[in-house]
């Protein structure tokens, strides 16, 4: 067997080949990031082996760094292994005590680790085609928490120009809200408009459902607010509105992209009560090839759902804490998913009950349903069954 261990940088990889007597076959050596670079490893690898059966390649999981040589590998037909870091880290550590990290050292390292026959499992096709949806579904997380950030500074703004608005209509996040803000951002600017033009712009962004005399309650109201009238505020309450609307714009064009590729995947899990595509295409992203996973208990420490231990001795941590590494993504997506699938699905809901009942903190028992969870869609994946909703 022939073992390459490439360490994975921006500009250039460093690589490192042997073969299973031990033998090294190119010391280390620098891989340009380019079609060049690429074409050199390659020469080298068919240049000590006819075989590429016979051929393993590693590298780290450093994110975007290392999409393309992986790509690049894949279409080779190369059989490859994308490594944890932190694996990498605690395996250079256990062959040395000192302190030698290096980018040379590193690809030794890797080289070393797949000829040790660790427990790893090769990447595949589905994996690296996998990252256009783990990409998208990253995004739209992104574009989701930045949103929330902005929502939490029209409601401080609104406090400030506007206080009695918030008790004048259901959700100060309405299309119809945002409209008025728009125009009059603040309450002098509400209590000043003509009632007519007041009536109009409601009617107009509410579609017909506030009237004339709703425009009298926010016009009555804006006259005795104890709103402050600053320009300054009401500017920036005008451009939040506005970059609000963009990413409103932007995540909806991202989770058509997302939906088209469900669509396409056409998974199990969606027919989970609970799960729409939005989280269930976060799920199948971040776990990405099921068969990598040998058992749903090690999707779950992928996730770091699982609980940490500590023994030693006479002393055993009874009151284990989740461990939190891995995928915070999957972890939160689990999380997440389970909450809904426990209040659509009676038997989910009733397992959430049964461990409430035994005295368990919420967030506890959900965390014990998404380890069902989780084993129910591995099921699902491994089989393609279709998921049977308890009667």
């Amino acid at each position: 067997m022939i073992y390459a261990g490439i360490d994975v940088a921006k500009d250039k990889h460093d690589c490192f080949i042997t073969n299973s007597d031990g033998e090294v076959l190119f010391k280390a050596f620098t891989i340009p990031n380019n079609r060049d670079g690429f074409d050199a490893f390659y020469q080298k690898i068919t240049a000590v082996t006819d075989d590429l059966a016979k051929v393993k390649v590693g590298l780290e999981a450093t994110g975007h760094y290392s999409y393309n040589i992986l790509g690049f590998l894949l279409d080779k037909g190369l059989t490859t292994f994308v490594i944890n870091p932190l694996h990498t880290s605690l395996f250079r550590k256990s062959l040395s005590l000192r302190k030698t990290k290096t980018d040379k050292v590193d690809s030794h390292t890797i080289a070393t680790m797949l000829m040790s026959d660790v427990n790893l499992k090769s990447y595949s096709d589905t994996s690296y085609h996998n990252e256009e949806l783990k990409s998208l579904t990253r995004y739209r997380f992104d574009k989701v928490k930045e949103r929330a950030k902005l929502k939490s500074s029209v409601s401080r703004l609104i406090t400030i120009l506007f206080p009695e608005l918030e008790k004048l209509v259901p959700t100060l996040h309405m299309a119809s809200v945002y409209a008025l803000l728009t125009e009059l951002p603040s309450a002098a600017d509400i209590a000043s408009v003509h009632l007519t033009r007041l009536t109009n712009l409601l009617a107009t962004a509410s579609k017909g459902r506030y009237d004339k005399d709703t425009a009298i309650r926010f016009k009555e109201a804006a006259r005795t607010s104890i709103g402050s009238h600053m320009p300054a505020k009401s500017l920036e309450l005008k451009h939040t509105i506005k970059l609000i609307q963009e990413l409103t714009s932007e995540i909806d064009e991202i989770e058509a992209e997302i939906k088209a590729i469900m669509d396409e995947i056409n998974s199990p899990i969606l027919g989970i009560p609970g799960i729409n595509y939005r989280m269930g295409a976060m799920i199948i992203a971040e776990i990405g090839d099921f068969g990598r996973f040998d058992s749903p208990d090690k999707i779950l420490a992928y996730a770091g759902l699982s609980p940490s231990t500590y023994q030693s001795g006479q002393l055993d941590g009874c009151y284990s804490h989740m461990e939190k590494r891995g995928s915070r993504y999957l972890r939160y997506a689990l999380f997440n998913a389970t909450k809904f699938v426990c209040h659509w699905d009676s038997t989910f809901a009733s397992y959430l009950a049964k461990k409430r009942a035994e005295g368990k903190h919420y967030n506890v028992a959900i965390s014990h349903a998404a380890k069902k969870l989780v084993r129910v869609i591995y099921q699902l994946e491994k089989s393609g069954q279709l998921y049977i909703k308890a009667v």
